[in-house]
């Protein structure tokens, strides 16, 4: 009986051995062909059924092509992919050709990539805020760690001046567009 016990563990030992040798290949291969098919973050997955999050949403807008090609030189398009939450107050490619004259070309330069970054976070809060709970006179908190004042004038709502426009849901958030681009401190 002592002699059929011990072959039995032995057997099961081996089998476990074999079993654990074959699943750790597999599993390197595995995060070998992950790793190799996943280029980018979030903002890498290919979902065409699914709600958009705030960054697909200025994606598939056509008047926000300077919005997105800012958040790419500024390295924000990952973050703003991630789970969130974020209302993120969207200026138009019109808001932005207010600005004075070559100002969004020098700000997308890669030498100004920090100062582009702190304006377009000074867009971004983390929580989601519909139209509805952008009370007047309510001071919110931006990702740049600002506060930008939310003020209701002739039924329409502004976010530090900038007139909301619109306001589009997202699987992370709430994208509100602006008519203009709010530069902190200014």
């Amino acid at each position: 009986m002592k002699t059929f016990r011990f072959v039995l563990l032995a057997a099961i030992v081996s089998l476990s051995m074999i079993s654990c040798s074959k699943n750790s290949e597999t599993s390197e291969d595995l995060a070998t062909d992950q790793s190799e098919a996943v280029v980018g973050g979030q903002e890498a997955v290919k979902d065409d059924v699914s709600q958009k999050d705030v960054v697909k949403v200025a994606v598939g807008s056509p008047d926000h092509k300077t919005l997105v090609a800012a958040l790419k030189a500024a390295d924000l398009v990952t973050s703003l992919s991630n789970a969130g939450p974020f209302t993120v107050f969207a200026p138009t490619d019109a808001a932005f050709a207010i600005l004075p004259a070559g100002t969004v070309e020098n700000l997308l330069k890669p030498e100004n990539k920090d100062a582009l970054a702190e304006i377009l976070q000074h867009h971004v809060t983390l929580s989601v805020y519909d139209i509805d709970a952008l009370t007047d006179g309510r001071s919110m908190w931006m990702v740049d760690g600002t506060n930008a004042l939310i003020t209701k004038k002739d039924g329409a709502t502004y976010f530090g001046g900038a007139k909301i426009i619109g306001s589009v849901r997202a699987s992370n958030g709430i994208v509100h567009v602006i008519d203009a681009v709010i530069v902190p401190g200014k």
